[in-house]
């Protein structure tokens, strides 16, 4: 067996790993805004004064941060048409990274509206804004800018376990790469190829968080 590089095969399996990047790129980026989105609403739920609501959300966010990614996959995809739910591979992979996600970028927010001076809710007080004003006008575009080097971070690792995706049915570029290796029963250049699209995608995206963390005085 030829162990060695061929470049004939790579720009051969080429166009095929691309499509599979395509769709993780599409994975990752509508998870992160779910995330983003989901996250938000469960921070502001778990400020509730109705403690039913915040126990109730608190609940949620507990158990989905205490269960694998892969498990909360395979309950939304195979357990769910049971109950007359069904959705396709690429929406339940969205909804699953989004919402897993989602409990994670919820702390996020929490300590951003918690970094907010006191004095800032009790200028909005003084000024008898509305409960929304002074969330959309005083706290929140104080908060949200704090934040954005975590959201960053998680969006990354988001981009990193979509593979998990391959496990109901979604041709990532992971799972791109090892079928056109299967087919060919070669998986130096399509493993390698991949790796290093990951690599080229995942860097510049870290330099561009770290970039954040200076912008917003949050380096350590």
């Amino acid at each position: 067996m030829n162990l060695g590089w061929d470049w004939n095969f790579a720009f051969e399996v080429l166009p095929a790993i691309l499509d599979g990047l395509l769709v993780t790129l599409q994975a990752t980026v509508l998870g992160s805004l779910l995330a983003y989105v989901l996250g938000l609403v469960f921070a502001l739920l778990r400020r509730s004064p109705v403690r039913v609501v915040s126990t109730a959300v608190w609940l949620i966010m507990e158990f989905v941060r205490s269960t694998p990614l892969l498990v909360q996959l395979f309950f939304l995809f195979y357990v769910m048409p049971l109950v007359g739910v069904t959705l396709s591979p690429m929406v339940t992979g969205v909804l699953g990274l989004g919402l897993h996600y989602a409990t994670y970028t919820a702390e996020v927010y929490r300590a951003g509206i918690e970094a907010v001076p006191k004095g800032q809710w009790e200028a909005a007080t003084a000024l008898s804004l509305p409960t929304h004003r002074t969330w959309t006008a005083v706290i929140l575009p104080q908060a949200i800018p704090r934040v954005l080097p975590a959201l960053g971070n998680y969006t990354i690792s988001m981009f990193k376990e979509t593979p998990l995706l391959l496990a109901i049915g979604v041709l990532d570029i992971v799972g791109a790469a090892e079928e056109e290796a299967s087919l060919a029963f070669r998986y130096v250049e399509p493993i390698t190829i991949a790796g290093v699209l990951f690599l080229l995608l995942s860097y510049p995206a870290s330099l561009l968080v770290r970039y954040l963390e200076r912008r917003f005085g949050l380096a350590k």
